[in-house]
């Protein structure tokens, strides 16, 4: 579905990423783990076009999309959750859904897709009207998800889903993404969380100083030795 070759790209002025090559296949959960700072959200936003790569190529669906605007490519079939959540804090939950659905015409459609998102967080569909800044770390979390899928993507990026959410959360979290995905949903996932996100990961890239280090399936990976070492202090 996504194959990213050569991935090069600058972040005011210092080169971020250099010669990285990732791919996802259709219906997998791929992860790209490593630590703050090492171009996994650069990364992930050339994907979703909001950083100009300075070189590589970018293939979804075998069209390279790497000249194709970022709102286009919502259109196309990606959609980005990104870190921080970014949600409309200042509107209700239900409006934050309704903006995910920009790119959708039909209202009958959108309608059905907003009670989908209900049945599968339903703690969102308990605060339908409250304003989205009031609710805590882990339910804007999950609005967020859910505005993402309300484009209808076929690859759904996630930038940091753990982030800032109480630990009881981050379960929830990636218990949501394994549901999404099994729902024909594929997922890239960028994360510092390597445990967590490793384990319910088909497939893993191991990011560092901009180039992928290491790359392998989520078991594999997980009982590395090195990543042990280095990431998982030794477990």
């Amino acid at each position: 579905m996504l194959q990213v070759t050569n991935l090069r790209a600058s972040y005011d002025g210092v080169l971020a990423l250099s010669k990285v090559d990732i791919e996802v296949k259709t219906g997998s959960i791929v992860a790209l783990v490593g630590g703050n700072g090492n171009g996994k959200s650069t990364t992930l936003r050339a994907i979703a076009g909001l950083n100009k790569p300075d070189e590589g190529k970018i293939m979804f669906d075998q069209k390279d999309i790497g000249k194709v605007p970022a709102f286009d490519r919502v259109g196309l079939g990606l959609s980005l959750v990104p870190e921080g959540r970014r949600i409309f804090a200042r509107l209700s939950v239900q409006r934050n859904l309704e903006l995910g659905a920009y790119t959708r015409s039909s209202k009958e459609e959108v309608a059905a897709s907003i009670d989908e998102m209900y049945a599968l967080f339903p703690i969102i569909k308990e605060r339908r009207s409250q304003l989205a800044g009031t609710m805590s770390g882990g339910e804007q979390q999950m609005l967020a998800i859910a505005r993402g899928l309300m484009a209808k993507p076929r690859l759904l990026l996630l930038d940091e889903p753990s982030w800032g959410i109480a630990p009881k959360f981050v379960t929830k979290v990636l218990d949501t993404i394994q549901l999404v995905n099994s729902k024909g949903v594929s997922i890239l996932l960028v994360e510092q969380n390597l445990h967590k996100a490793l384990a319910i990961a088909d497939y893993g890239y191991v990011i560092q100083t901009g180039r992928i280090v290491m790359q392998g399936s989520g078991d594999e990976l997980l009982n590395n030795e090195d990543i042990k070492k280095a990431y998982l202090g030794g477990l």
